[in-house]
Formats: structure tokens, C-alpha cells, sequence
């Protein structure tokens, strides 16, 4: 497409703008594939070529380099700052946002093949993005489901007793208790999860009890084939899988428990370690749930102390609901702001039935 006979100032300051953006993204593709090896750093390095295509057409259309150019937007600048700063994943969930906001599809300067670039563009991070929340996926969960379940019960529970009247010592008393209690039923309750469940899986696999007697089977009729059956194999592939293992342990003289299990899965790797999963849930139920006695802890009392626990809980909690926005893809105020209406209602809830209490009991 080319330049119109008499462009004016504002496609020019428009086309300024879209140029020094598409720099300031492949800048961000170039900063994190300097991270990545393989096959990641390949895609990103291929987007960052890509971005500087479409720069070519801004800089054609404004026939060459302007003399002086705009900032690059708040967005973008975000997205470079965050790529120095942070980890890779957090960048690429803000850069699926933004390839999903495109203004090419409304400008009328913007080629279709531009416009189209830029919604693969969006399908591309946000595959690079889902790789990332799935290495990232078990840490998070645990470390935001840890730390919000300590913010929202122990605000909670002090705003409850706080509204009953009682001293300043009985509510940091009863917080730290909810911290405690709470604490070591989250680490209680993971450790418990994770051996279930690494004692279920371990169940269902295959073992080895039955190797040592491979030799000594019939190779015309005997019930291995039962055993791969069972598993999910088709019966005639079954039959010949069967056969094989028996000829090659009667032409061993052993089974394959001699010369260790096979088939076998460590379960350690997909589920964790349950003394792991404990104190990685007692420790983020404990970091959060420590901030709500913070004021407390620190000689506070009265509508001081509450006001001041009520803002630090909100930051945290829209802190954590801004992260998961952004890990998920989805607008990250939306998110912030749900978790801290969740957060304050239950808070409200208990303070309510805790000013019941105290009028009742006085």
C-alpha cells in the first residue's frame, strides 16, 4: 500500500506511532528469546522478524526515518520493562493481550496481510504463554490458593472478634491461633492429598510380581496375555506381545525382575513430594494470613488497626488476582478486583455476625 498523495499530520503522527511500537515488540520477542533455547528462542526470534516486516511498512509510508518520534505506548513499555525484569511467562501473557488488540484491522494504511499477522501473532504467544502456565501451573496453584486461603480467613476472623468488642491482645491472640490452626491444617490436608494420591497412582501401574516366573511358563498356553489385556491392549497384539517376553526370558534363564522392574512410573514427578506439598502450603496459608495481624502485631488497636489490616489485605488480595488474571490471559483488573469483592465480602460477613455476638452477649 502506498502513501497517500498528501498525508496529513495525523497519518503521519498515527504511522510514527505504529512504527516505534512494532520496534519496541521485537525488542521484547529479541529480549526473551535471548533466555530460551531451542525451539522457544527459534518462534520468538521468527516473531521479532516479523514485527520488523511491518515496521518496514510505517517507515516506507513515512519515506523514511522521521526526524523526531513518539514514545513508544504505555502497553509496549510496559511489555519491555516487564521483559528485562521479569519471568518470561508473565511478559507472554501481557503479549497475548496485546496481539489480541490489534488496531490494524481499523487502519485503513495497515495491509490485510499485516492484520492477519498480527491474530497469529496472538495465537503463537498465547501457545508459548500455555507452555509456560503448564511448567508453572502446580507451584502457582498451590502458592495462590495458599496465600489467598490465609488473607481471606484470618481478616475473617479478625474482623469478627474485633467487632464483638474484645480487647486488642484477645484479637492477636485469636489471629495468630487462625494462623496456626489454619497453617497446619493446609500442610495437614496437602500432605495427605499428595501421598493418596501418589499411593493410587502407584496402584494402578504395572509391577513386577509376577516376572520371575516368566521363564517357567508355557509359550503355547499360558495367561500373560491376560495380564496385557488388562491394560488396554488389543487381544491379538496381547497374544503376540506375550509370546515375545516368554521367548526372550526362557532364552535369558531369568525373569525381568532379575535385572530390575520396567514399566514402572516415578511418581514423585508427577504429583511432588508430600512433605513438599506441606510445607509449601503451610508457609504461603502463613504468609498471608500473617498480614491480616500485621497492625495488631505492631501495638495497633481500634478502627486503626482494622482500616490499616483491611488496606494491606486488599493489596495483597488484588496483588494475587492481578497475577492470575495475567497468567490466564484475561484483563487482570477484572481479576484484582473480583478477589478483593471476594475477600471483603467474607470479611463483612463475619464482622456483621461478630456485632451481632457482641450485642447479644452484652
Amino acid at each position: 500500500m502506498s502513501a497517500p498523495a498528501a498525508p496529513t499530520d495525523r497519518d503521519r503522527r498515527r504511522w510514527a506511532q505504529y512504527l516505534v511500537n512494532e520496534r519496541a515488540e521485537a525488542r521484547v520477542y529479541r529480549e526473551l528469546a535471548g533466555r530460551r533455547e531451542g525451539e522457544e528462542r527459534g518462534i520468538l526470534l521468527s516473531l521479532a522478524e516479523a514485527e520488523g516486516r511491518h515496521e518496514a511498512h510505517w517507515l516506507s509510508l513515512l519515506g523514511g526515518e522521521p526526524a523526531k518520534l513518539p514514545r513508544p505506548d504505555v502497553r509496549t513499555s510496559l511489555l519491555g520493562t516487564m521483559a528485562k525484569s521479569f519471568g518470561s511467562i508473565f511478559v507472554l501473557a501481557l503479549a497475548q493481550n496485546a496481539e489480541a488488540r490489534s488496531p490494524y484491522d481499523d487502519e485503513p494504511f495497515a495491509t490485510p496481510t499485516m492484520a492477519a499477522d498480527e491474530k497469529v501473532h496472538h495465537e503463537v504467544v498465547r501457545g508459548l504463554a500455555a507452555r509456560g502456565r503448564r511448567r508453572l501451573s502446580g507451584t502457582f496453584r498451590a502458592a495462590v490458593f495458599g496465600a489467598n486461603d490465609g488473607l481471606v480467613s484470618n481478616l475473617a476472623l479478625v474482623m469478627g472478634i474485633g467487632a464483638t468488642g474484645a480487647s486488642s491482645q484477645f484479637v492477636l491472640f485469636s489471629g495468630v491461633a487462625g494462623l496456626l490452626a489454619g497453617a497446619l491444617s493446609m500442610g495437614a490436608g496437602e500432605f495427605v492429598s499428595v501421598r493418596s494420591q501418589r499411593e493410587l497412582l502407584a496402584a494402578t501401574e504395572p509391577s513386577d510380581f509376577a516376572d520371575i516366573a516368566l521363564p517357567h511358563l508355557d509359550i503355547d498356553a499360558n495367561e500373560l496375555a491376560l495380564v496385557y489385556r488388562t491394560r488396554g491392549m488389543p487381544e491379538a497384539e496381547a497374544a503376540a506381545r506375550a509370546r515375545r517376553v516368554v521367548e526372550q526370558a526362557q532364552a535369558l534363564g531369568r525373569g525381568r525382575a532379575d535385572s530390575g522392574p520396567i514399566d514402572l512410573v516415578d511418581h514423585g514427578e508427577v504429583v511432588g513430594s508430600a512433605w513438599g506439598a506441606a510445607l509449601s502450603s503451610f508457609l504461603f496459608f502463613a504468609s498471608g494470613a500473617i498480614i491480616a495481624v500485621l497492625p495488631w502485631i505492631f501495638g495497633l488497636s481500634g478502627l486503626t488497626a482494622v482500616v490499616l489490616a483491611l488496606v494491606l489485605v486488599g493489596i495483597a488480595l488484588m496483588s494475587t488476582g492481578a497475577a492470575v488474571g495475567l497468567l490466564s490471559g484475561a484483563p487482570p483488573l477484572k481479576r484484582a478486583l473480583r478477589q478483593l469483592a471476594i475477600g471483603f465480602g467474607a470479611a463483612a460477613v463475619t464482622y456483621v455476625l461478630g456485632l451481632l455476638f457482641g450485642v447479644s452477649m452484652g
